[in-house]
């Protein structure tokens, strides 16, 4: 049965209209993008059958476009329409740093930096730098290695903060691997940098790790005065 013969509540359009896009299931949202479906499914079904064999939710979405417009149901037309779904939800999440506002909260600085991080395939070194009042000013990526690591220069850091003449940093890296756990190398060089910075007149106020999970900020755990060996 067409999806237009379903009983109203049932639709995803409608269900959305009617409940708030929170109330849908993934196939159902996904279903909105693809509009009508193939091979004798309707949209709701071909949705479901591409997050069986693509999926999860997230695996998904992580495909760029020239991957997603070789999927059933999809093509190259609903293959942009959701890259660019999902680039635009980015940018929004991310607008009210980017345009100045004050990064007060180790929560704040993680949720920009996953959506900036989490999906690249190497280990990208990133850098946000602030004014005096914690307002951002750029961010940078400054460094990107392999799957599993990627060689960080303080010095270099240090110099775009000088360029940018910035009062303070915050540096983000991502563990494709998906555990945001830092490791001891982690820790090396978040010391090395709080002291290179510090020479400058330039405060490190965090090191957000990103992964599959929440964030982990080496700031919350006080780790960024500390000698990287002392015993916790």
């Amino acid at each position: 049965m067409a999806i237009k013969h379903w009983p109203e509540h049932d639709r995803p359009r409608e269900k959305l209209l009617k409940l708030g896009p929170k109330a849908l299931s993934d196939s159902e949202l996904l279903a909105l993008f693809i509009g009508s479906g193939c091979n004798g499914l309707d949209a709701v079904q071909s949705a479901r059958r591409l997050l069986e064999d693509n999926g999860p939710l997230r695996r998904l979405m992580d495909m760029d476009a020239s991957k997603l417009r070789k999927l059933p149901a999809l093509g190259p037309a609903r293959a942009c329409k959701l890259v660019a779904a999902l680039e635009l939800a980015s940018r929004h999440l991310l607008s009210d740093l980017e345009r100045g506002d004050s990064v007060c909260d180790p929560g704040s600085a993680g949720r920009y930096f996953k959506l900036r991080l989490r999906a690249r395939p190497q280990e990208v070194f990133a850098a946000l730098f602030m004014d005096t009042r914690n307002r951002t000013l750029a961010y940078e990526e400054l460094f990107t290695g392999t799957i599993d690591t990627a060689t960080v220069y303080p010095r270099e850091v240090v110099r775009r903060a000088l360029l940018h003449n910035a009062a303070a940093v915050i540096v983000s890296h991502n563990h494709p691997s998906g555990r945001a756990e830092p490791s001891p190398s982690d820790r090396e060089i978040t010391y090395h940098l709080f002291e290179a910075l510090a020479l400058v007149g330039v405060r490190l106020v965090d090191h957000v790790v990103v992964g599959d999970g929440p964030p982990v900020s080496m700031a919350e755990r006080g780790w960024l005065k500390r000698d990287p060996f002392a015993r916790t």
